[in-house]
């Protein structure tokens, strides 16, 4: 009897103590908000994102040197490219990307819950947001941010929204993924993103997987490789998507603009496995940069593929 009363008090301490640990709820992930890019010169990248493609540069930050930490070009209120000046030559230009949620402090709780490497403690970024950064399996960095009331990002809210940019909306971003399941794990069975496209170049292996964000529209296309491609050729591959309603009056703009020295010139029309209408476009340091209507060719969806992964 007595044992049996020892167990049953452990049992309620154990509950207690454990259950609000395994109830942590996962809070909104609302969409994609940034895309951070290494620069080897951010003036030449400022001349394709600002002159070239017409986004406009809202703030940037500095050291006291005065000499440039980040800066950001702005596609929307949402959603912006940031980009840092490269601290070594010939490395990945992925820096991070970056999704919306409502609740950092609730996103890092429900993280750490789950197992996931997290910081300690949760400050306002550098603009005032509060964000917090984690690695996915892949070893990208994922960050998380919440927009503050008192943030730069919501004071700047209806400005710098030129009527220059070539589009207003960022679908999503591109990453290279080795294997496919570590992947799933993080991005799917922990952070609720959802299954919506499969495509491959072929019948035998499988080339892209497309996940939506729980709670939004946008979302991150996994692209997978066997053998992931060096450093210097992940360029091409990092990519981010602009949303375009007409490829081909999108086309007719980037022709009539003066092309900046140094940038190659962006890719003919063509129509992608994904049966949409795209353009591909290359900063400095050959980040793409892929023009992309929002609709297939006929209306109708693409097929997902059935192929295997590459491994």
């Amino acid at each position: 009897m007595k044992k049996q009363s020892v167990f049953c008090l452990f049992l309620l301490i154990s509950t207690f103590f454990f259950a609000p640990l395994a109830a942590q709820k996962r809070p909104p992930i609302i969409g994609v908000s940034h895309i951070a890019l290494l620069s080897a010169s951010v003036e030449a990248s400022r001349a394709f994102y600002t002159g070239y493609l017409g986004f406009e540069e809202p703030f940037s930050v500095k050291d006291d040197q005065g000499a440039l930490i980040l800066t950001w070009f702005k596609i929307n209120d949402r959603q912006s490219i940031e980009l840092f000046p490269e601290k070594e030559a010939g490395t990945d230009r992925l820096y991070q990307i970056a999704f919306d949620t409502d609740d950092s402090q609730a996103m890092r709780d429900y993280l750490a819950s789950r197992g996931v490497k997290v910081p300690e403690k949760l400050a306002p970024g550098r603009i005032g947001n509060l964000n917090f950064s984690v690695k996915d399996p892949d070893g990208h960095t994922v960050e998380f941010v919440q927009r503050m009331p008192q943030g730069k990002t919501r004071l700047d809210e209806g400005k710098h929204l030129s009527a220059r940019r070539l589009s207003a909306r960022m679908p999503h971003v591109g990453i290279l993924v080795g294997r496919l399941e570590e992947a799933r794990k993080f991005y799917t069975d922990i952070l609720g993103f959802r299954e919506v496209w499969r495509g491959s170049r072929d019948e035998k292996v499988l080339n892209w997987v497309h996940l939506r964000v729980p709670e939004g529209e946008d979302t991150i296309e996994l692209m997978l490789y066997d053998q992931l491609p060096g450093p210097r050729e992940r360029g091409t591959v990092h990519h981010l998507c602009l949303e375009t309603a007409d490829i081909m009056k999108t086309e007719q703009l980037l022709r009539e603009r003066p092309l900046p020295p140094g940038i190659k010139p962006c890719s003919a029309v063509r129509t992608g496995i994904n049966r949409r209408r795209q353009i591909n476009c290359y900063d400095p340091d050959g980040t793409r940069s892929e023009f992309m209507e929002p609709v297939t060719v006929d209306g109708k969806p693409a097929p997902s593929s059935q192929a295997p992964p590459p491994r």
